[in-house]
């Protein structure tokens, strides 16, 4: 069993748990009261990870960029790509999802209770944002807060200069027992998605295996269109380069990412093949590294397509301020989700906990998580490799216009 992959085993534990489901199909009750509750201790760790997770990831990922000053221009070039394409991303997810909205069942919630939080005023939701006490964000898993407080903190660390190495320090250190710990629990995720996925299919039947086909076509429609449309008009008028020529020259990082499903093994390709696409080694060494932390395009789409799926399968229409509180989410908290396996299953739980949808859904998308996460891959590495050639272009005209 070592040898055998967690994508693997959470495959096994999916269908496992759908034949135990269809074996249970009459007896719902004993599946909801002494299978489901493992899994809910699952879930319970996996909401205990997320506030620490993402405080510590943050403030480490913000401490780190203090040398993005070395380097001004690109750095600041850089990251407002990354920033905005990732926006960009989770508004295409959203919409391809609502596309298919229609066609997601909607299943029995058997003990699962949820309220539909009351209408508040768009700038309430602005002001929601910002943390009032240092404590409550976590202890209330307010994501956005904690993102927030993360990024005051790691900024206001960067500002006191040398007198904070230690603290630095510090906190790569809790990050990395934080990473350390989430790492555990996700080895748990088999035994989780089983226990959760079981009731399910017990209470429901088997329709609900059905969608999970229309969840991955709808999740790689955006990765598709987020490629042809935001990538080859960003590559064309900002980097001069045919969009074409870019993707043929991509295309052996394009492949590798996808067989691979990983980012940071994909960037000595991905170097490559911008090399190819005139990009020199001082700009790529520094983008691409710097995107696979926090570029994460497709893993924004996917959570858009996820977050409108499970809010269909319990009936819960989401609200104006839900889908943009969905696109602020998964937009700062993508630098949050650097090169761990499983990351997305626990970014996908901090974007449900905000905005108040059932955790538990995250048992309907996890067993196929590998599949999306070829596709979530091979975008964000060629979103990396295009913010290369948009860099290069403009420090090109920049120094052309000086000289």
């Amino acid at each position: 069993m070592k040898k055998i992959s967690q994508s693997t085993r959470i495959f096994i534990a999916l269908f496992l748990g759908v034949a135990a489901g269809l074996l249970l199909q009459g007896h719902a009750e004993f599946a909801n009261e002494y299978i489901k509750p493992f899994g809910t201790v699952f879930l319970n760790f996996v909401k205990f990870i997320v506030g620490p997770i993402v405080l510590f990831s943050i403030m480490s990922g913000v401490v780190s960029m203090r040398d993005i000053r070395k380097v001004g221009q690109i750095g600041g070039i850089t990251v407002a790509y990354y920033f905005l394409t990732t926006a960009v991303a989770t508004a295409i997810g959203l919409f391809v999802a609502n596309l298919f909205r229609r066609t997601f069942p909607v299943i029995e919630t058997g003990s699962l209770t949820y309220e539909i939080p009351e209408k508040t005023h768009p700038m309430d939701a602005l002001v929601n944002i910002f943390p009032s006490n240092f404590l409550e964000p976590i202890t209330e898993s307010n994501m956005l807060q904690v993102i927030v407080m993360a990024l005051l903190i790691g900024f206001a660390i960067i500002l006191v200069g040398e007198e904070s190495d230690k603290t630095i320090e510090g906190i790569n250190r809790w990050n990395n027992i934080f990473l350390k710990c989430m790492e555990m629990i996700l080895s748990l995720s088999p035994i989780g998605v089983f226990c959760l996925i079981c009731p399910v299919i017990a209470t429901n039947g088997p329709k609900v295996v059905g969608t999970l086909a229309k969840v991955i076509l709808a999740a790689y429609l955006g990765y598709v269109l987020h490629a042809l449309i935001v990538y080859s008009f960003t590559v064309k008028v900002f980097g001069g380069v045919n969009p074409v020529r870019f993707f043929k020259e991509m295309l052996p990082a394009i492949m590798f990412a996808f067989s691979s499903a990983s980012s940071v093994g994909t960037l000595p390709i991905n170097m490559e093949c911008t090399e190819k696409l005139g990009v020199p080694n001082e700009i790529s060494s520094f983008v691409l590294p710097l995107g696979a932390t926090i570029n994460m395009d497709g893993t924004a789409i996917y959570q858009g397509v996820c977050a409108v799926f499970i809010a269909s399968c319990y009936g819960i229409e989401l609200s104006m301020n839900q889908i943009i509180t969905i696109v602020l989410t998964a937009t700062l908290a993508s630098i949050g989700t650097a090169g761990v396996p499983g990351a997305g299953i626990v970014m996908l739980a901090m974007v449900l906990t905000s905005v108040g949808l059932p955790v538990e859904g995250i048992a309907l998308v996890a067993g196929v998580d590998r599949i999306f996460d070829m596709g979530r891959t091979t975008l964000n590495i060629t979103g990396d490799a295009s913010c290369t050639v948009i860099v290069t272009n403009i420090l090109n005209r920049r120094k052309s216009v000086r000289a």
